[in-house]
């Protein structure tokens, strides 16, 4: 006679299924606790390899800005791009702003613009706003070339003169850097400035013709022995504009070094380096002149036909 198999009681088997339930539920956040873990590593990882992350890391020293700018179609998005990189500047190193207006008066769209740095509120970021009208024997006509007259003299000789007026030698350091308003910078160019004893120099990209120009280094002592430049590489200092910076402390101890309308053209900032310093003494940065972390790229110049009212662009 076959004994009839017992049935497990109900409880018994809803009981196995909680704890099974519990068993899955309990490995699934163990996993799920790793892969957060491993995220969040990832996460601080590449915060640490990110150069401005969003977390405030302020440098003692301030670079001074010289932006001169004029009107004309674009201006407004030049200026935005160059704005919004030295905001992001501002989360590493203290940034003054010194913007020259090429007019008789400061313009509305200028003030505008610099109205968000206000509203901002953040002291780690100002900014100084001049103008300085070109004379009219260097005014570029429409179809000249870019090369055929000396351009930002009187913005650049403003803001010397304001440095000059309002700065005190020594303290903290303070390095100046002419910061073109039509080119394009990388955010790293600030932590090389950063680094400037007297005068630092670095490779430039996309000017002279050449996909860049840059100092050249005797690999045996690292000092400057000559320069790659598309135009007159045996110049003194054949660096563009945006190729240096300069300890303030030297622009004070040397009131007579301005830009001036008399210098040969093309030769404005080898002319102005040599008040500071000679070729040897240039401090080569950006990992020894290697990289490149500031580009000439002008905004194409549009094909305006109209323009709608009460806009500002």
């Amino acid at each position: 006679m076959m004994v009839p198999k017992m049935k497990k009681p109900r409880i018994l088997v809803g009981a196995t299924s909680i704890v099974v339930f519990i068993i899955i539920w309990k490995l699934y956040s163990i996993e799920s606790g790793v892969e957060e873990l491993k995220e969040e590593l990832e996460y601080q990882e590449n915060i640490n390899r990110f150069p401005l992350s969003l977390e405030r890391n302020i440098n003692p020293v301030t670079i001074y800005c010289v932006t001169p700018t004029y009107w004309r179609y674009v201006q407004k998005a030049d200026l935005i791009q160059v704005l919004q990189t030295l905001t992001l500047a501002s989360f590493k190193v203290n940034i003054k702003w010194i913007l020259i207006e090429d007019s008789e008066e400061k313009t509305a769209l200028v003030t505008n613009l610099l109205r968000r740095i206000d509203d901002a509120g953040d002291s780690r970021f100002g900014y100084v706003h001049l103008n300085a009208k070109t004379p009219q024997f260097q005014t570029l006509k429409a179809k000249d070339p870019r090369w055929k007259k000396h351009r930002g003299v009187e913005q650049r000789n403003a803001a010397l003169k304001w440095i000059r007026e309002h700065i005190k030698p020594h303290g903290s350091k303070k390095v100046i850097f002419f910061m073109d308003d039509d080119n394009t910078y990388d955010v790293k160019i600030f932590e090389e400035i950063m680094k400037v004893h007297k005068v630092g120099v670095w490779p430039v990209g996309l000017v002279g013709g050449l996909n860049l120009e840059t100092p050249l280094l005797d690999p045996e002592t690292g000092r400057v022995t000559s320069y790659k430049s598309g135009w007159k590489p045996d110049r003194p200092f054949a660096i563009d504009m945006a190729g240096f910076g300069i300890n303030i402390d030297l622009i004070l101890e040397k009131p007579e070094a301005v830009f001036s309308y008399r210098m040969e053209r093309g030769y404005q900032e080898s002319q102005f380096l040599a008040y500071f310093t000679t070729k040897e003494d240039l401090e080569p940065l950006a990992d020894n002149c290697t990289k490149v972390y500031v580009w000439h790229t002008r905004t194409e110049k549009p094909n305006v036909k109209g323009t709608v009212p009460g806009f500002e662009v």
